[in-house]
């Protein structure tokens, strides 16, 4: 059932192709519960320009059974992980082999939304050199129900998102759900890719550094879906909080100094009430002990004019609510 690495299964329509404009990178590993319906996702507005990079580190033939029926409506490209595993590692690896200018990323549970390709190329075609594009993002559960939209603090335009702002509030909070970002490949290379070390907040960082790179887009349109569920790398990896809270704080020592002087204690406070609310919510939701209280305080102590900052730039609610969502209706 595999295919032959790094390579592509020709079909008519696709042998006439031009060079992709578009990469999806996609890491894969025991994916046979989601991947036809992620898979499903792209094909719905099939587009042969369009590769995936798939790099599969299963120890079956499971996920590549599903992929190899969707040959004749997908343009794919297969990496071969050479030992390496993880979402991250692998991530990096296909970005590395990707032949489109412009990449995006997809996780094995994550969906596309019907119109995702004509809208990703007209940003693309828009401003082609932006070293980022944003958007935001519905949240699903493991049903495809959608349980609500995770903004950016940003407003849509056609014009940059102002740097230093964008920094600002970024270090607050990753507001950034993989699936919606489209990035210039070499900006992700000359940026040295996902920090491995970084097993929880190497997106955050990625975004960081990315907006350091060059432009950076907001676009107000939602066209992909992020998918919320009790085995998800997001819940599995906050089990280990005290990490959990370390990897926070790392992304944020690493790059407060690209904040203005002027302006760094703020947005350290800002920073650290977010990170002790995500901590003692993680903690909560895997069954440890880590006081709401004490995360509570910290964001009160921010003042009227901190908190509203605080809540604007963490998206706590559009984050939280889905999650109380689906935890109620008990998919989660």
């Amino acid at each position: 059932m595999n295919f032959p690495l790094d390579s592509k299964p020709a079909s008519p329509a696709k042998a006439a192709s031009r060079q992709p404009w578009l990469s999806v990178v996609l890491p894969v590993f025991r994916g046979e519960e989601w991947l036809e319906r992620t898979l499903n996702s792209i094909a719905a507005d099939p587009d042969p320009e369009i590769e995936v990079v798939v790099i599969d580190s299963s120890p079956n033939n499971k996920s590549m059974a599903i992929i190899a029926g969707f040959a004749d409506r997908l343009s794919f490209r297969f990496v071969d992980p050479g030992g390496v595993d993880g979402c991250s590692p692998k991530t990096n690896l296909g970005v590395r082999h990707a032949s489109a200018r412009h990449i995006t990323w997809l996780c094995q549970d994550d969906l596309w939304l019907p119109g995702r390709a004509a809208t990703v190329r007209g940003w693309i075609t828009a401003q082609p050199n932006a070293a980022l594009h944003l958007a935001p993002t519905a949240i699903i559960d493991r049903d495809d129900k959608v349980l609500g939209i995770w903004r950016c603090p940003l407003a849509g335009s056609e014009e940059s998102v102002d740097r230093t702002k964008l920094l600002e509030k970024l270090l607050v909070q990753n507001f950034v759900a993989v699936v919606s970002p489209v990035i210039r490949r070499d900006a992700w290379l000359a940026c040295g890719g996902l920090d491995l070390d970084l097993w929880y907040t190497g997106d955050w960082d990625m975004w960081i550094k990315l907006a350091l790179q060059g432009d950076v887009l907001y676009h107000d349109t939602v066209t992909a879906a992020f998918r919320i569920h009790g085995s998800s790398a997001t819940s599995t990896g906050s089990r280990e909080i005290g990490d959990f809270e370390a990897q926070h704080r790392i992304v944020v020592e690493r790059h407060i100094p690209a904040i203005p002087v002027k302006r760094r204690a703020a947005v350290r406070r800002l920073a650290n009430a977010s990170i002790a609310v995500n901590t003692a919510l993680a903690a909560t939701a895997n069954g440890q002990s880590r006081s709401l209280g004490g995360a509570l305080a910290s964001v009160l102590a921010l003042g009227p004019v901190g908190i509203g900052r605080y809540m604007h730039r963490s998206r706590i609610i559009e984050r939280v609510l889905p999650r109380l969502r689906a935890k109620l209706a008990g998919v989660l």
